[in-house]
């Protein structure tokens, strides 16, 4: 079966009733958990993006809390999986910003994480991919809000030397 275009699928949509969007989105839902986040993101989240990232930031709480610190595998293994799905979550924002924010969040939990991350190569290589990552995003972002992410950034890096 050929995919179709989103123009496509864009003009087909114009000729269906409300009910029959409804249905649709519905179906949608159904069908993967992805598109029932995503959908609820949409109709609950994007009006309060502050308490979205709020949301977001007390989840990554609690799974930073249950973290296995027996081993580092464990604990690379878990970091890897909050990551993964804090950034899905970011991609139903689409908001630079909110993005900032959250890896900001993400990095300043990593750092407190105990043990030191920063005794093994591969989580202290993953803390400085994510800074990194951060500093591309924030380039894009307006200047003053610039300035107050990189101040941000370099505490993050300065923490990190000590």
């Amino acid at each position: 079966m050929k995919i179709a275009s989103l123009k496509e699928i864009k003009t087909e949509l114009s000729h269906y009733s409300n009910h029959e969007l409804m249905e649709l989105c519905l179906l949608l839902a159904k069908s993967r958990k992805e598109n029932k986040e995503h959908l609820t993101y949409l109709l609950f989240g994007s009006e309060d993006e502050e308490a979205y990232i709020q949301s977001l930031k007390s989840k990554m709480d609690v799974e930073f809390i249950f973290i296995n610190t027996d081993s580092f595998y464990y604990v690379k293994k878990s970091l890897r999986k909050i990551l993964r799905e804090l950034k899905k979550f970011i991609r139903y924002s689409k908001n630079k910003e909110t993005e900032v924010v959250l890896l900001i969040y993400f990095c300043h939990q990593m750092k407190n994480l105990e043990p030191s991350l920063f005794q093994r190569p591969v989580l202290s290589n993953l803390f400085n991919r994510q800074l990194t990552y951060i500093e591309k995003k924030v380039g894009a972002l307006h200047e003053d809000l610039q300035y107050d992410y990189n101040l941000e950034l370099q505490a993050l890096k300065g923490d990190q030397e000590e």
